[in-house]
C-alpha cells in the first residue's frame, strides 16, 4: 500500500523532453529572394497602369502609360542601351575615384585630431553647396564631355564615404583596442589587424549610401554638360515633348542603380563574410 501510494521519482514532472536537432538560421532559396522584389515591381506597375490607363488621373504628357514607355524602348533598344552604357561607365568611374579619395581623406581625419578640426567644417560646407549650381561653372572650366560629369559624381558622393571611414576608424570597440595593447602591437599592426577590419562594415555603409548618389551625380552632370548618356537623352526627349522616351530612360537609370547597388552588396558579403555570422536582424 505504501509502496503503491508513493509516486515514482520523476513521474510528477513527466518524462524528460528529448532534445531535438538544432535548427540554424533559415537560408532563403533563390525564389524566396527574388519573389518580394518581383511582387513589389508588379504592384508598382499595376498602380501605374491603373492611374494612367484606367482612371486617367494623370495626363500622358506628365506620365505616359506603361505600354507607351515600353513601345518607346522597343522602337530603339540599341540607342537606349548605348546611352545606358555611357552613364554606367561614368557612374562607376566616378564612384571608384570618389571612394579612393574619400577613404584616404577619412583615414587622414581619423589619424589626426588637428586635421579633423581644420578640414571637417570645410568638408561640411562643400557638401552643403547645391551641386547643380556648380554645373555651369564646371562646363566653363572643364568643357563638355565626361570630365564635368565625373567631377559632379565625385562631388556628390564622396562626403558619405569620408564620414563613414572616419567614423568607423574612430569607433573601434574598446575590448579590441585593449587586446591590441595587451599584445604589444605596433601602431601599424593595430591599424591593420584591429582598427581597419572593425571599421570595414561602417565604410561599406558609406559606400552603399554613395552608390545611388553617384548615379544621380552622373545624370545631373549629363543634364548640364553631357554629350551622351541617359541624362542627355532625357533632356533631348523632354525638349521635343517625347515623354515616353524620357520615362524609358528614367526607368533604365533606376534599373542601373539597383544593379550597381546589389553588386556592391555582393562585394561586401564576399569581402566581409564574418559580418553576417556575427550579427543578427532579430
Amino acid at each position: 500500500m505504501t509502496e503503491l501510494s508513493k509516486p515514482q521519482q520523476g513521474s510528477a514532472a513527466g518524462p524528460e523532453p528529448v532534445p531535438g536537432p538544432r535548427v540554424g538560421p533559415r537560408r532563403r532559396t533563390g525564389l524566396g529572394v527574388a519573389l518580394p522584389p518581383l511582387a513589389g515591381l508588379l504592384i508598382a506597375l499595376g498602380v501605374w497602369w491603373l492611374l494612367t490607363s484606367v482612371l486617367e488621373v494623370i495626363h500622358p504628357a506628365v506620365l505616359p502609360p506603361p505600354g507607351a514607355v515600353l513601345s518607346a524602348f522597343a522602337a530603339a533598344p540599341v540607342r537606349f542601351l548605348d546611352h545606358a552604357g555611357d552613364t554606367t561607365v561614368e557612374t562607376v568611374v566616378g564612384f571608384v575615384l570618389s571612394s579612393a579619395c574619400g577613404v584616404l581623406i577619412g583615414l587622414s581625419l581619423a589619424g589626426s585630431r588637428v586635421l579633423e578640426r581644420m578640414f571637417t567644417p570645410l568638408l561640411v560646407a562643400v557638401n552643403a553647396v547645391p551641386k547643380i549650381a556648380l554645373g555651369p561653372l564646371l562646363v566653363g572650366a572643364l568643357g563638355w564631355g565626361p570630365k564635368p560629369v565625373l567631377t559632379m559624381v565625385f562631388l556628390l558622393c564622396f562626403f558619405p564615404i569620408v564620414l563613414s571611414t572616419a567614423t568607423g576608424l574612430t569607433s573601434t570597440p574598446a575590448d579590441l583596442a585593449e587586446l591590441a595593447r595587451s599584445l604589444d602591437a605596433s601602431r601599424w599592426q593595430a591599424f591593420r589587424k584591429v582598427r581597419l577590419p572593425a571599421a570595414l562594415p561602417q565604410i561599406f555603409v558609406g559606400l552603399k549610401v554613395a552608390m545611388p548618389l553617384a548615379a544621380i551625380g552622373a545624370v545631373i552632370g549629363e543634364f548640364q554638360a553631357g554629350e551622351s548618356g541617359l541624362g542627355y537623352l532625357i533632356v533631348q526627349a523632354g525638349g521635343v515633348g517625347d515623354t515616353a522616351t524620357a520615362w524609358a530612360a528614367i526607368i533604365l537609370i533606376g534599373l542601373m542603380s539597383i544593379l550597381l547597388y546589389f553588386a556592391l552588396v555582393l562585394l561586401e558579403r564576399f569581402a566581409l563574410p564574418w559580418v553576417r555570422d556575427t550579427t543578427s536582424r532579430g
